[in-house]
């Protein structure tokens, strides 16, 4: 890998390798702020796009990695995880408790550890890719890896 990497990536690669992941940060020619976007650049389905999106659960911050095919029904993950309200959290929240930018927010690598939601649908999936920590990059992996890296919760999110 590049030693210009954005420190962000750079810090992304190293927690991954610290870990034990199989894959490394890979970076994009173009941001992928959708995961149609992503998963063109990739040459890979949308579904094996993992999409981070963080929501404010009563104040508290909550990680989604949902399938780039689906869309997260609140009231359902409210439901599941016992909150009264679940909304979408603002740049400055997502920020405030990732330190990464909406459109690359990686599943690791938060300044604290935030409760992480992993949708089932991913495991359909044999390479799942996700954000690594900028828009302009990602990284593969598999669903099992992902549960191990967020010590996440499978979840039905749609």
């Amino acid at each position: 890998m590049s030693e210009k990497l954005h420190p962000n990536i750079a810090h992304i690669a190293a927690i991954l390798r610290e870990m034990g992941a199989t894959g490394e940060p890979v970076v994009l020619d173009e941001s992928a702020p959708t995961a149609a976007t992503a998963a063109a650049q990739l040459g890979c389905e949308v579904g094996a796009i993992a999409n981070s999106l963080i929501f404010n659960a009563d104040g508290a911050p909550l990680l989604v990695l949902t399938s780039g095919a689906h869309r997260v029904n609140t009231d359902l993950v409210a439901t599941t995880i016992g909150v009264a309200k679940l909304r979408r959290a603002t740049p400055e929240f997502v920020r405030e408790h990732t330190g990464q930018p909406i459109g690359g927010v990686a599943p690791l690598g938060h300044p604290a550890p935030v409760r992480t939601l992993v949708d089932t649908w991913l495991a359909k999936h044999p390479t799942v890719w996700a954000a690594a920590g900028h828009p302009h990059s990602v990284f593969p992996t598999t669903y099992d890896e992902l549960l191990k890296l967020t010590n996440g919760t499978p979840t039905e999110v749609e």
